[in-house]
């Protein structure tokens, strides 16, 4: 009988979050195909746990955890390809985002991780789009951003996008992030509705436009080592479950966000819709950004995008 293979795989959200319950469907797959041969154990969100949330990257890596789902942003330090993701408005929809992370684009990108890092990539989940929330005023123009201090990922193409909106990029981790929104050290941040939901922001600020300015991907990774030691057998059926699982959270992320809209309109949030033209106007503040990461990542890999 073959040694039982556990995989311990961490998150950074509450169980009822998208990314939750596709962690639980990855689980349920993988002991429904290999029965005894596998166990895998959930750790809901580390930050209960008094660790920060980027912390699971270098548990994955060292084999602390097997593994874990996080945002792509916090690899381009070692991935620059990675940015491709984080430009702004790069992708016109979840169909576009989803299209490319499954094809072309996403080969490309899991290869470079894949040589640069410690991790198998298995495939990326979706974060969603990103929204401005503030509790200053209403945001429809990049002059309404002017002077906002703005929380934001670690992440330089993130903040080089919010300092040509004439804001203020401050950049910190999601737990230190949280704790400035709520003694008001910052006065807005941008997240997908379902994490300003989950994380309680939305009882701290009044605004929220629906920008989708940047879209977010959280790559599902695995301790390389242990991934490379496991029979062929067992590294298939991780891949199937992740495929599934992805398919999941995908389709409940995209009902989840209507869901939440509705929910803050109700609470009293003014939630703003922009328009063709003043998303445009949005767009032409940050071509700059774009036309930098072009000059420096290349054409190639902007051909992938589809």
């Amino acid at each position: 009988m073959s040694e039982n293979i556990i995989i311990r795989l961490g998150g950074y959200s509450p169980p009822d979050s998208t990314h939750s319950l596709a962690s639980v469907h990855f689980k349920e797959s993988l002991e429904k195909q290999l029965g005894d041969e596998v166990t895998v154990d959930l750790f809901w969100n580390v930050l209960d746990f008094g660790y920060r949330a980027d912390d699971l990257l270098s548990m994955v890596e060292c084999g602390l955890l097997t593994m874990c789902y996080f945002s792509t942003s916090y690899v381009t330090s070692r991935v620059p390809e990675l940015e491709i993701i984080d430009l702004p408005f790069v992708f016109e929809n979840e169909a576009a985002a989803h299209a490319a992370l499954d094809g072309a684009l996403g080969d490309y990108l899991t290869e470079k991780t894949e040589n640069r890092t410690g991790y198998r990539v298995l495939g990326y989940w979706d974060n969603g789009f990103r929204h401005l929330s503030n509790r200053l005023r209403p945001v429809r123009s990049p002059a309404d951003c002017k002077d906002m201090r703005v929380r934001r990922q670690p992440n330089e193409v993130h903040i080089k996008t919010f300092e040509m909106l004439g804001a203020v990029p401050v950049a910190v981790d999601l737990k230190e992030g949280i704790e400035k929104i709520v003694s008001h050290d910052v006065d807005a941040q941008e997240n997908p509705l379902a994490n300003t939901v989950t994380y309680g922001v939305d009882k701290h600020h009044n605004h929220v436009t629906m920008s989708g300015h940047f879209f977010g991907a959280r790559g599902l990774y695995t301790h390389k080592d242990s991934f490379d030691s496991w029979p062929e057998s067992v590294q298939l059926a991780v891949r199937k479950s992740a495929c599934e699982a992805i398919q999941v959270q995908r389709q409940s992320a995209f009902a989840k966000e209507e869901e939440l809209r509705v929910q803050m309109l109700e609470e009293g949030i003014e939630v703003i819709s922009l328009t063709s033209e003043e998303r445009e106007a949005f767009k032409k503040a940050v071509l700059p950004v774009l036309d930098e990461a072009r000059s420096r990542l290349g054409n190639e890999i902007f051909s992938l995008l589809g």
